[in-house]
């Protein structure tokens, strides 16, 4: 079995990927609350975009679960990323990136699976010894990411029930099927309004 995992402070992870491929590292909105105030205090551009949104017909809200951090800067990574010290906000840094290389993949709007960065260096590394390891064996190698993982997985799973459980009290209204550009138009003129569990 290979050795447990070590980040490299490479910065792979932080940066984003070359191609057609858009990087996601979601945030919750009480970690971009938390990013911006570390932003405004240090004087670095720190950006945020929605990432996982939901249409409220009933309300004409748009709601929103995760950001995700913009990388579209002139180092093309998250802004608080440092060459020579990697993360520089180490104890605030989102559940996603507490949990790299675990990454959460969703397989639809309700569920979600882990898998690991094949990106990463240490990753890269040790592939072999990876890919062929058992559960039991991840767990052990990834002992601080796995339960970070998790975390994210189940905290993903309590806000799709939340949705859920506004739905079946109709508190809000997501329709089944929209086209394109009434989508585009609704995010366009409605509020937002961000869903939050702890």
């Amino acid at each position: 079995m290979c050795e447990h995992y070590k980040c490299k402070m490479c910065g792979t992870c932080c940066h984003e990927v070359p191609g057609d491929y858009v990087k996601r590292i979601p945030i919750y909105p009480d970690e971009a609350d938390k990013l911006i105030e570390i932003a405004k205090e240090r004087k670095i551009e720190f950006k945020i975009i929605e990432d996982l949104v939901f249409p409220d017909v009933k309300n004409e809200k748009i709601l929103i679960l995760t950001y995700r951090i913009r990388l579209d800067n002139k180092n093309q990574a998250c802004p608080f990323y440092n060459d020579q010290k990697g993360c520089n906000v180490h104890d605030s840094k989102p559940l996603a990136c507490q949990a790299y290389p675990l990454a959460l993949k969703r397989v639809d709007a309700f569920n979600f699976e882990i898998s690991i960065d094949p990106l990463c260096n240490f990753v890269i590394e040790n592939y072999n010894e990876l890919e062929n390891s058992d559960l039991h064996q991840l767990k052990e190698i990834f002992k601080e990411e796995y339960p970070k993982a998790e975390r994210f997985y189940r905290k993903n799973k309590r806000l799709m029930l939340k949705i859920r459980k506004l739905e079946v009290t109709k508190k809000i209204l997501i329709p089944c099927e929209i086209s394109l550009d009434e989508f585009n138009t609704w995010l366009k003129i409605w509020e937002r309004k961000e869903i939050i569990v702890q």
